[in-house]
């Protein structure tokens, strides 16, 4: 399955803006320098990244937890994307996934295990395998 997205940029990288869009239509937005490096209240393609990677993650985790016979009633992922300056120019320079689950029966170190394969597991994780990730991951409840 192929899955398209798109961006057109305007102007210069410091004071052009751009916008972003997905096929299916569930977003669209404007982003610019500012929201990369700067901060903004616009988007910027590591907030999206981010957010195609927690729910990923999300969605692998809870069907590895199924396939188990551990079915989770939630499972919660935050995905942190570091943006840097580093000798090479800007790059994403860690990723920090924050997962919590509520999985009836189950132990937090199972839990945890779970998780740990999930990250090095999942399609979008195996995607940005060159960045470093860390993670956080337990139980609620």
């Amino acid at each position: 399955m192929d899955r398209k997205a798109e961006a057109q940029w305007f102007g210069d990288l410091k004071s052009g803006k751009g916008t972003m869009a997905v096929g299916s239509g569930a977003f669209s937005g404007p982003f610019s320098f500012i929201s990369r490096f700067e901060g903004s209240k616009d988007t910027n393609p590591e907030e999206l990244l981010g957010a195609a990677h927690a729910g990923c993650f999300s969605m692998a985790l809870a069907n590895s937890l199924a396939q188990a016979g551990h079915p989770a009633t939630s499972v919660k992922t935050t995905a942190v994307v570091s943006a840097n300056k580093t000798e090479a120019g800007f790059a994403v320079t860690n990723i920090a996934l924050t997962t919590r689950g509520v999985v009836p029966g189950l132990s937090n170190e199972k839990f945890v295990e779970f998780a740990e394969a999930t990250k090095t597991g999942c399609i979008v994780s195996r995607a940005l395998a060159a960045v470093p990730m860390t993670l956080d991951a337990a139980l609620e409840g």
